[in-house]
């Protein structure tokens, strides 16, 4: 039975093409904030891409079942209460009362369901559980039921990812489309309303305070508990200049500013108008990512052979501005200073260039062309690809490098073409530490081939070892597993990670309540 009638926008006004000084910000008003993310804003649908940016306008306009807090533990966000069958196969969770999603439609529990089934079907922590999975239905209007075919100890701590493609709920209409195309239409039942009519693909999108989300009364903590949303409407502006960001933010013309390249760090650092900040405390991780069905990177003892003679010194210097304070090592393919961070790469990655070389001719490479692609944009990815451009040559390698804006990148590396018709070999990016802080939710190791991450890494044991490791009935024994995963990625070399790095954000004084966590969030935010 049909029971949706898609209301329209009620915003009708179109984002000014430059942002006035102090338009409506400042003490005593949270009209309106002003804000510059990472990059363009071009994918809507945060269950459907792993884009950062995505996942941040994601979590302005949907909601979750469960969400982690600030010490990664899983909570109840719009989930009320959860029980468990004896025999662990069957999961019910109760909704909370007065969800409404922002058309006016009460949220459901097919809704929940249809959403679930929708970010199984594409997400790599979703598909394994979804290996587990009888169906995703509902017992009544307001309680979700997950019928197991087995049981799945790990079924809150997936439904509560925080990166990656986020398990957000989305009215099951939109849920039901066609799971290979993005959703365009954004109905959601989080703390903010996406303007539609304001939306400037590559350019500014703008959000308006939904004034029918209840929050829980719970304290705030990452993407847990009581999402107030203080400031009545947050446009986004794309400044990709880093300069003219830097100038707009002096200037007042906007509020906070998500990455600030590190040049800039010391010029706002004295601006006693301003606020320099670390919002993410787990840090971000670059990594570099092979294609893996093209030579010259289909053979891995060729893969092997490049990232023995890579430095992660060089990356992560060249990203921070040889700031030493805000990187380290870390030769680990899970996160360092997570459980399974341990650096059991080292002797894989010496930095020694002409062990290298000669490793690549010993493993057979006849000089194939090497294309990088470049998000040259991109002022925390960008430096990554310069430095390996200058270091394959140095080992022998035909390299070319193709600089391109980030969205033409995220198009790109999903060709499967040779280089001489499209395709890539290598591309460079960061994931926050918690993006692939265990086996299950590492799209950066997984070997699902084409249903995985770009670059079509197929790995059967390391999927076999995973699917032991989410069973595993203790921490010891998914330690032992998580370490037989670790080396079997470490001989395969799906990814290379670069070291880890903290990129600072930059605000405005008078705007208070910035809380910490795996993306820049917009509730709780006032100005003072």
């Amino acid at each position: 039975m049909r029971r949706r009638t898609l209301l329209q926008s009620a915003a009708a006004a179109t984002l000014p093409t430059r942002f006035a000084i102090g338009q409506g910000t400042g003490a005593g008003t949270n009209k309106l904030m002003r804000y510059i993310p990472t990059q363009e804003l071009s994918v809507l649908d945060p269950s459907w891409t792993t884009t950062q940016v995505s996942i941040t306008h994601g979590y302005y306009v949907f909601d979750t079942l469960f969400a982690l807090d600030e010490h990664q533990k899983p909570q109840r966000q719009m989930a009320e209460a959860v029980s468990v069958s004896d025999d662990g196969r069957t999961w019910d969770i109760k909704l909370r009362d007065g969800l409404t999603f922002h058309d006016g439609e009460r949220v459901l529990a097919r809704d929940a369901a249809a959403s679930l089934r929708r970010w199984a079907a594409r997400d790599v922590y979703g598909q394994t559980l979804n290996g587990f999975v009888d169906s995703f239905g509902s017992a009544d209007d307001r309680t979700v039921r997950i019928k197991l075919k087995s049981p799945f100890p790990l079924m809150l701590d997936a439904l509560a990812k925080p990166n990656g493609m986020l398990p957000v709920v989305m009215p099951e209409r939109l849920a039901n489309t066609d799971l290979t195309k993005p959703n365009t239409e954004m109905v959601g039942s989080g703390p903010y309303r996406f303007l539609k009519n304001e939306f400037i693909a590559g350019a500014a999108a703008a959000y308006e305070k939904f004034q029918g989300y209840v929050p829980r009364n719970e304290k705030p903590s990452w993407a847990s508990g009581g999402k107030h949303a203080h400031i009545e409407r947050i446009e986004w502006k794309i400044i990709s200049d880093s300069s003219t960001a830097s100038a707009a933010l002096q200037k007042g013309e906007i509020d906070w500013w998500e990455q600030v390249q590190p040049d800039l760090l010391p010029i706002l650092r004295k601006n006693p108008d301003l606020t320099v900040t670390n919002f993410n405390p787990v840090g971000f991780f670059g990594t570099m990512r092979f294609n893996h069905l093209q030579p010259p990177f289909d053979n891995p003892a060729i893969r092997r052979a490049v990232r023995l003679g890579m430095n992660q010194e060089d990356y992560m210097s060249a990203v921070t501005g040889n700031d030493s304070s805000i990187y380290r090592a870390c030769k680990a393919l899970f996160p360092c200073g997570t459980p399974y961070g341990e650096e059991l790469g080292a002797a894989g990655m010496t930095g020694d260039v002409a062990a290298a070389r000669a490793a690549l001719k010993a493993a057979g490479y006849k000089g194939e062309k090497v294309v990088i692609l470049n998000p040259a944009e991109v002022a925390t990815i960008a430096p990554f690809g310069q430095v390996t451009f200058d270091y394959l040559k140095q080992i022998g390698m035909n390299v070319e490098m193709q600089e391109m804006d980030w969205n033409t990148l995220a198009q790109r590396r999903t060709k499967t073409d040779p280089v001489d018709k499209g395709g890539w070999s290598i591309f460079h990016n960061w994931w926050l530490g918690t993006s692939f802080s265990n086996p299950a939710i590492s799209v950066v190791l997984r070997g699902l081939g084409a249903k995985g991450w770009a670059g079509n890494f197929s790995n059967d044991k390391i999927e076999a070892l995973t699917a032991d490791w989410t069973v595993a009935p203790g921490d010891d024994d998914r330690m032992r597993l998580a370490r037989l995963i670790h080396q079997e990625a470490l001989d395969a070399v799906p990814t290379v990670v670069l070291g880890r790095f903290f990129i600072l954000s930059a605000h405005r004084k008078g705007l208070k309540g910035l809380l910490q966590g795996t993306a820049p969030f917009p509730w709780n935010l006032s100005w003072a």
